[in-house]
C-alpha cells in the first residue's frame, strides 16, 4: 500500500506582471520545481519567510489555484489538471482552513448556513440531516449547536477560526491544509486552536498540511517539516531533524532567528549576507547563496541544487545544497569557521 497521499512532482507557478508602462511584462516564479511527498496521517509543516511561496504551493495542492506546470498525485491519482465533476469530487476529500477567521466566513450568512454550503454544494443529506451534521460539527470544534444561527460578527476570532475548521471538516476530508491557522490569533488563543486540531486529527484520521511561519508552533504540531526559500523546498526532514540537526544554511538561519525567553540564554545570532533577493530577478544556481555564508563561487552559483540526502542524520533528510548534501559534502565542523556570527550587544 502507498504511504503517500500527496506526491507533487517539478511543480511550478508563474505570474506575468504589467511594469509600469502597461506594456512591458515580468515574470515571477511563485514556485518553482517543487517535489514533496505528503504520507498518509502525518501533520507536514511547511515553513517558510512570507512571500517564500508557502500558500501558493498549498492552494495548488487543493487546487484552488492551477499550477503552471508539475504534477500533483492524490491517492495515486493526478489531480493537477482535473475539470468540472471530477474536480469538485477532488475537493471534497481535500479541504482548507484560512488564515483570516474575519475574512473567510460571509457576514450575511448564519454559522449553520455557512457551514451547510459544502454539503448542499455536493449533495449530501437533506434539511434534516444537514442540520444535524452541522450540531455535531459545532459541538466537535467546541461550540454549541445554538450557534448555527448567529453570525460571525457576533463571534471572537478564536470562535470564528473553529466555525472554519468545522465548515471545512464537515465533509470527511482526507486532507487538511490549514494555511497559517493561529497567525492572526491572539498567543493565548492560538494553544486552544492547536490542541483542537491535534484533537480532530486523532479522531478522524487525517492528513495535515500545515502552513506556518512561525517555527515554535511547527515544532508543537509535526511530524515532518518542509523548510521554503523563494519558490524552492531546500530541506526536509523529520521535526527532530530540521530543529536538532539542520543541513541546510537558511533552515539554519531560521532557527538562529528564534528569540529566546531569558535574555542571558540567547545564543549567538548568525547572520545572513544581504537582503532576500526579488522573485522578478532571483540569483542563478542556489537562491539562497548571495545571502550564505559558505557559498563557494563557480559551484553555489552555477545551477539550482536538488534536495539530496544529506550524508548525517536520518535516511530521509534530504537538502539542497551542494556543501550539505550529496557527493560534494563536507562536513558541518569545517564550514562553521566561515560563518559570519555576531553576539547581541550588551552581553556577556
Amino acid at each position: 500500500m502507498n504511504d503517500d497521499i500527496v506526491k507533487v512532482r517539478s511543480l511550478n507557478k508563474q505570474y506575468r506582471v504589467r511594469g509600469a508602462n502597461g506594456l512591458s511584462r515580468d515574470i515571477v516564479q511563485a514556485v518553482s520545481d517543487v517535489n514533496l511527498d505528503i504520507r498518509r496521517g502525518e501533520t507536514l509543516g511547511l515553513v517558510g519567510e512570507s512571500g517564500c511561496g508557502k500558500t501558493t504551493l498549498s492552494r495548488m495542492i487543493v487546487r484552488l489555484l492551477a499550477p503552471t506546470d508539475g504534477t500533483i498525485e492524490f491517492d495515486g491519482r493526478d489531480v493537477s489538471s482535473l475539470r468540472g465533476s471530477r474536480l469538485k469530487q477532488f475537493r471534497r476529500r481535500a479541504q482548507i482552513v484560512f488564515q483570516d477567521p474575519y475574512a473567510s466566513l460571509d457576514p450575511r450568512t448564519t454559522v449553520g448556513d455557512s457551514m451547510e454550503e459544502g454539503l448542499v454544494h455536493h449533495g449530501i443529506g437533506d434539511r434534516l440531516e444537514r442540520r444535524r451534521r452541522v450540531a455535531e460539527m459545532l459541538d466537535m470544534v467546541g461550540l454549541q449547536a445554538a450557534h448555527a444561527d448567529r453570525y460571525p460578527h457576533e463571534f471572537s476570532g478564536g470562535q470564528r477560526q473553529r466555525i472554519g475548521i468545522g465548515r471545512a471538516l464537515i465533509l470527511k476530508p482526507d486532507l487538511l491544509v490549514a494555511d497559517e491557522p493561529v497567525s492572526a490569533l491572539d498567543v493565548s488563543v492560538q494553544a486552544q486552536i492547536l490542541n483542537l486540531l491535534k484533537d480532530l486529527q486523532q479522531e478522524l484520521n487525517l492528513t495535515v498540511l500545515f502552513v506556518a511561519h512561525n517555527l515554535a508552533v511547527v515544532e508543537n504540531v509535526s511530524d515532518r517539516v518542509a523548510v521554503m526559500y523563494l519558490g524552492r523546498v531546500v530541506e526536509i526532514a523529520s521535526r527532530a531533524e530540521i530543529f536538532d540537526n539542520p543541513q541546510h544554511p537558511y533552515t539554519e538561519t531560521l532557527l538562529r532567528a528564534v528569540p529566546t525567553a531569558h535574555p542571558r540564554g540567547r545564543r549567538m545570532q548568525r547572520l545572513s549576507l544581504g537582503e532576500v533577493p526579488s522573485p522578478l530577478y532571483p540569483p542563478a544556481g542556489c537562491t539562497f547563496h548571495p545571502r550564505c555564508p559558505i557559498a563557494r563561487s563557480g559551484l553555489c552559483d552555477h545551477s539550482p541544487p536538488q534536495l539530496m540526502p544529506v550524508p548525517v542524520g536520518e535516511p530521509d533528510h534530504q537538502a539542497s545544497c551542494y556543501l550539505r548534501a550529496g557527493d560534494l559534502a563536507e562536513p558541518r565542523s569545517s564550514s562553521v569557521q566561515t560563518e559570519q556570527m555576531i553576539e547581541p550587544k550588551g552581553e556577556s
